[in-house]
């Protein structure tokens, strides 16, 4: 258990918890300290962004439930690690986005006002079903929720920047970004924010954030896909090859129909423009 839990914990025990500790254990969303803290060891696991971290995060995740099985932000996490799985190609199980949406629907169960419950399900219905209104109506209920909620904004980011309003998506990530600026997944943050650069045609910018991606974690091939698809628009070829060549170095089994299958544009010409520039630079 991390210390900060240990010493609440102790203090907790002896009754010796002053006015700002027990506002500080109020805003755990579990009575036992145990379970919280196997989901803070999850996510440490999490933003790894490696197939075997993120078994590890499950694992925590999974701990966490054994010891508070109503413990709704531990469903959503395990729902996030099902997530990552399929969307990252990491497991070839066809029902991974399934649980992913199943766990989100329980933790919504077990408490409709968690914002990470209605993030996930944005996620999935974005993803699963290419449903774009709804993902949006999603991210836009976590933000209700928590206006302080730095991924909702992120997520909310992201569905608009697959539904082509790029634009919109670039203001929610700089105040996700103000809000959360030291985030362990802060490279996610500028891995959307380059995304959404990228689709207003602005490539400097969109290569300079995913440069600082790569830099901030070096397991991010996604990353290397968004500037192999900018070099080849730009005509810089070579350098589009030595990035896939990069990516599937780092996740082998990441493929031309992964992307089709796992790349929600609502515009079926942006995935078209996505794939041809991939089997350009050698993707297969």
């Amino acid at each position: 258990m991390n210390e900060l839990l240990l010493r609440v914990k102790w203090r907790c025990q002896a009754g010796l918890l002053e006015g700002h500790e027990l506002e500080r254990v109020r805003r755990i969303p579990t009575e036992n300290l145990n379970a919280y803290d196997f989901l803070l060891r999850g996510r440490e696991y999490l933003s790894r962004f490696t197939k075997e971290a993120n078994t590890q995060a499950r694992q925590m995740y999974e701990k966490a439930i054994e010891l508070d099985p109503q413990y709704a932000e531990a469903y959503a996490a395990v729902g996030w690690s099902y997530f990552l799985d399929w969307a990252l190609q990491w497991s070839q199980d066809p029902q991974s986005l399934e649980r992913a949406s199943e766990l989100a629907q329980k933790a919504i169960t077990l408490d409709d006002s968690l914002p990470g419950a209605h993030i996930l399900l944005g996620y999935v219905s974005l993803w699963k079903n290419r449903q774009h209104d709804l993902a949006i109506a999603e991210g836009e209920r976590a933000l209700a929720l928590d206006p302080n909620n730095a991924e909702g904004y992120t997520t909310l980011a992201n569905i608009l920047t697959f539904a082509g309003r790029p634009e919109e998506a670039i203001v929610l990530l700089e105040k996700g970004m103000r809000l959360n600026p030291r985030a362990p997944n802060y490279f996610f943050y500028l891995f959307e924010l380059g995304h959404a650069y990228h689709w207003l045609g602005q490539y400097e910018k969109a290569i300079t954030l995913q440069k600082r991606v790569l830099l901030l974690n070096p397991n991010h091939f996604i990353a290397h896909l968004e500037l192999a698809e900018i070099y080849n628009e730009l005509g810089r070829e070579e350098e589009a090859r030595a990035e896939v060549a990069e990516a599937v170095k780092l996740n082998p089994q990441y493929s031309l129909e992964a992307l089709r299958e796992r790349h929600p544009y609502k515009d079926p010409a942006a995935l078209e423009r996505y794939l041809a520039a991939m089997r350009k630079a050698g993707m297969k």
